[in-house]
């Protein structure tokens, strides 16, 4: 029986609060449905250990609060009140070494813009007042799986392989959104107002990031199921082209 892949999922913290790390468990149940092993990734010293990328086979970079932006080189807007540098150089220090080692990343809202950031881009830091959009980008006073607006996908795009329609429904809970694209970063979903709602690496490398909650839907009628059996489904195609490579000896 060939075990599952291991699947990092970086888990957020509240500098206010020193009891709790934050992960909806959405995250681990989308994971465990796409059969993957869902890991829990919490920031501190322990978790940037050089060797805990060899023990993983992709990793997930979770929502969360928003990212420091200095990080991007530009002061903070007034509506950016919450931050955890902790975190920010947990979470960039994980992914520049995944990306070195070629695992397969899913970056989910937050994530979505530290892969951004990582790569030398930058961000809108408040899409209300710098977009000026009739869009809402962020109710979190609504349920999870509650449909906000539409996102058109870029024909001939990974994503459009993943999820084959030219726009689907999603739910939103994001005040920030990619401006400046990072080295390599390719744009392959708007919203109608401009907003870069998905973006993937050019070259081979399985690395997506997403704006909007996919995990949020495992368990109902799970739409978006195809984006975590895509990323397990990338470590298994790793896997089988490294068995491929192994000479068999016979007597």
């Amino acid at each position: 029986m060939i075990p599952p892949p291991l699947i990092g999922i970086t888990a957020g913290n509240d500098p206010n609060n020193e009891l709790y790390y934050i992960l909806r468990w959405d995250y681990v149940r989308s994971v465990e449905a796409a059969g993957g092993l869902p890991v829990i990734l919490a920031p501190g010293g322990a978790a940037q250990h050089p060797g805990l990328l060899e023990r993983l086979h992709g990793i997930i970079l979770s929502g969360g609060l928003d990212i420091d932006p200095s990080r991007y080189g530009e002061d903070r807007h007034p509506t950016v009140t919450r931050t955890s540098l902790e975190r920010d150089e947990f979470e960039s220090t994980l992914l520049k070494e995944a990306l070195e080692r070629g695992l397969p990343v899913l970056a989910i809202c937050r994530g979505m813009q530290m892969l951004n950031v990582v790569l030398g881009g930058t961000l809108i830091q408040d899409i209300p007042s710098q977009v000026g959009t009739a869009i809402c980008h962020n109710d979190p006073e609504k349920p999870r799986n509650t449909i906000a607006h539409e996102v058109a996908i870029a024909p001939g795009s990974r994503l459009h392989q993943i999820l084959p329609l030219g726009r689907i429904e999603v739910n939103s809970f994001h005040h920030q959104a990619p401006k400046q694209l990072g080295k390599g970063l390719v744009p392959v979903a708007f919203s109608d107002d401009g907003v870069i709602e998905a973006v993937e690496l050019a070259g081979s490398q399985f690395v997506l990031g997403v704006q909007w909650h996919p995990e949020a839907f495992w368990a109902h009628g799970a739409p978006f199921a195809p984006i975590f059996e895509a990323l397990v489904g990338e470590v298994r195609k790793a896997e089988s082209k490294l068995d491929d490579t192994i000479p068999i000896l016979r007597p």
